[in-house]
Order: structure tokens, then C-alpha cells, then sequence
């Protein structure tokens, strides 16, 4: 099979843990037979710094061509810092999402037994923790209009709109995706309070008959919220709208005990997109000590969903859990806090990977 995949390492840490899943795609891919090829481009600071623009043309149309986009991470603090900057790094990620048509963000959520000990939650809370986010991507107040400030600066406007056609097709895939697990559904937003989340709630309700196998819960943002740390098992599939999908994610993403551990796939109307969710971390940029394994996994769900290609993807996953099992990985979920390089977790994976 020919893979053709697009290389968008972006900024800060986002090159060197790029490096370990392409180095590990590719000798997954000559394991099983496979034609691997890829292309480089540029998005985020490093993209604005070379071109002006954190998304350009040349980008979109490389990953327009591609099977598969894996990307790194975006964000540098000099943007950070800087609120009156009017191009910024993840104007880059929001393009990307709008232009490719990626509506969905699928995060899995599970859990490690050797690395329990690292999660912030008691173990008989987290142990057997196993759940989906769905988050949609190119709806709600990151898109709506108007959104800017005032001419005198001080009053600014976010503007959140949802039509229904964003819903259905999301709400749909959450009930696709708790249909071939557990079967149970959970659907956040804050229907007491706005307008967009009463359609996302009546179109849910609309829509469950058509799913009778699927239980359907309605969960509040800020009680689901707690939910996520008082009773994390208690998930299956959870679905919500942009905004509300971005903030829980992240803290969903502490309970397995790093960031770094949590890959996710963003799919669409086009090339599809499997990145990392943590952040660009510079102060680790070039320091070779970034966990690589949320970058490995993403190219694991790249073989999964894009390719279809489920053993590939379940032996990338395999040797993952061997590294963690063995305690060859970085420090951050080292249990010495020692730890090894980025690029020696890597090696290891990819010799586990041509040995087994």
C-alpha cells in the first residue's frame, strides 16, 4: 500500500517529537510492506517568520494532496506576550481546520497501570478509565461573527454560532462511536444558559431515537467538568462543542498522568490531521527531553483511521505500552524522574518494532 503522508512539525517541541513517530511510521511501514512517502511543510511561528503567514497556501495544498497530515505543535511565547500581534501561531491551526474541513477531534482517553501512580487522582478512581472525546472543531465562538474589539480598545466581542447541520454531523459520529463501545453517550454543553447549547440539546433528543442501542446522558459544562475527576470511568463517549471540548480535553488529558501520553486525530471533508494535544513547550524546544509517546500514538491512530490499516496501528501501540512497561521513557513519567532522551525512547520503540 502507498502511504503518503504530510510533515507539519510546527513550533517549539513539535520537530523533535515529529521525528520519533515519522522515524517509527516508517519502519512500521517497511515491516509490513508498505510505500511510505512524505513531504515537509511549513505551519505556526516558524511559518509567519518565513512567509508572513502561519497557514500558507503551499501547506494547504501539501496537505490537500496527502493521505494524512501528522503534525507537531504550534505556539511560541513571543506571540504569547505580544495581545496586540494580529497574526499569531494558532490563527494557523484554525485555518488548517476550516480549509481541511476537520469538524471532529476524536481524543481516546486511557489509562496505564504502571504509570497510575502519576495521576493526580486516587487509583481506584482512575484504574479501568477508558473514554472518547469528540469535540467539534470549526463551529462556535473560535469562528463566529463578529468577533474583535472596539476602535478605542476597550470592549472586545467573541460572537458563538452554531447551524445545525455542524450539530447533526458530529452528534452523529458520537453516537457511531458509543454504538461500537459501550454505548453510552454523553452530551455536554450549558443549556441553561445559552442559546446555541439548547440546539445542540434538541437536536440530541431529536436524534436518539434513531439509536436505541445508545444510552444518552445531558450533562451540564461545569458538571461535567467535575464528573471528569470524581468519576472518570463512569465515560464512554462524551461529545460537546468547540469551545467547551477544548477545556475539558485538557483536563481530561491530566487524569492519565501526562500530557505527553495523549494523541488524537482530527477528521473531516479531507486529508485528515494526527497530532499530539499538548502544547509546543519551548522550554524544552531542543533539549531532546520531550515525551515523544502522544507523537507515536497520533501516528498510530494515522494507520488506524487513515489507512485503515488496524494491526499496524495495534503494534505501534503495543510496543508503546512495552517502553512504559519496561520504564524506558522520559522524565516526565519517569519513576526516578531521571529518564531517558527523546530520541532513546524513540530508538527503543523502533527496535522493538523490527524485533518482534
Amino acid at each position: 500500500m502507498n502511504l503518503n503522508i504530510a510533515i507539519l512539525s510546527g513550533d517549539g517541541i513539535g520537530p523533535e517529537i515529529i521525528r520519533e513517530a515519522l522515524k517509527i511510521s516508517q519502519v512500521v511501514a517497511a515491516k509490513f510492506k508498505h510505500q511510505l512517502t512524505y513531504k515537509q511543510a511549513l505551519t505556526g511561528a516558524v511559518a509567519i517568520e518565513a512567509v508572513g503567514d502561519p497557514y500558507p497556501e503551499e501547506t494547504h495544498s501539501i496537505c490537500m494532496v496527502s493521505d494524512a497530515v501528522l503534525f507537531g505543535a504550534i505556539g511560541d511565547p513571543k506571540y504569547d506576550n505580544d495581545p496586540r500581534a494580529h497574526i499569531r501561531p494558532e490563527q494557523g491551526l484554525l485555518s488548517m481546520r476550516k480549509k481541511l474541513g476537520l469538524y471532529a477531534n476524536i481524543r481516546p482517553l486511557t489509562t496505564f497501570k504502571s504509570l497510575i501512580h502519576k495521576s493526580p487522582l486516587r487509583t481506584e478512581l482512575l484504574d479501568g478509565a477508558d473514554f472518547v472525546c469528540i469535540r467539534e472543531l470549526t463551529g462556535g465562538i473560535y469562528f463566529g461573527q463578529p468577533q474583535g474589539r472596539s476602535e478605542d480598545g476597550n470592549i472586545a466581542y467573541d460572537t458563538c454560532v452554531y447551524k445545525r447541520s455542524e450539530i447533526v454531523r458530529i452528534l452523529k459520529l458520537g453516537f457511531q462511536f458509543a454504538g461500537k463501545r459501550r454505548k453510552k453517550l454523553t452530551v455536554v454543553d450549558k443549556a441553561n444558559v445559552l442559546a446555541t447549547s439548547r440546539l445542540w440539546r434538541q437536536i440530541a433528543q431529536e436524534m436518539e431515537p434513531n439509536y436505541p442501542d445508545v444510552k444518552v446522558e445531558y450533562l451540564l459544562v461545569d458538571n461535567a467538568a467535575m464528573r471528569l475527576i470524581q468519576w472518570p470511568k463512569d465515560f464512554d463517549v462524551m461529545v460537546t462543542e468547540n469551545m467547551f471540548g477544548d477545556i475539558l480535553t485538557d483536563e481530561a488529558s491530566v487524569i492519565s498522568g501526562s500530557m505527553g501520553l495523549l494523541p488524537s486525530a482530527s477528521v473531516g471533508v479531507h486529508t485528515s490531521v494526527f497530532e499530539p494535544i499538548h502544547g509546543s513547550y519551548p522550554q524544552a524546544a531542543g533539549k531532546n527531553i520531550a515525551n515523544p509517546i502522544a507523537a507515536i500514538l497520533s501516528a498510530a491512530m494515522m494507520f488506524e483511521y487513515a489507512f485503515k490499516l488496524t494491526e499496524e496501528a495495534d503494534l505501534i501501540k503495543e510496543a508503546v505500552e512495552a517502553s512504559i512497561i519496561k520504564e524506558f521513557v522520559t522524565a516526565d513519567i519517569s519513576q526516578g524522574d531521571q529518564g531517558q532522551t527523546t530520541s532513546e525512547v524513540g530508538d527503543w520503540i523502533t527496535s522493538y518494532i523490527k524485533n518482534k
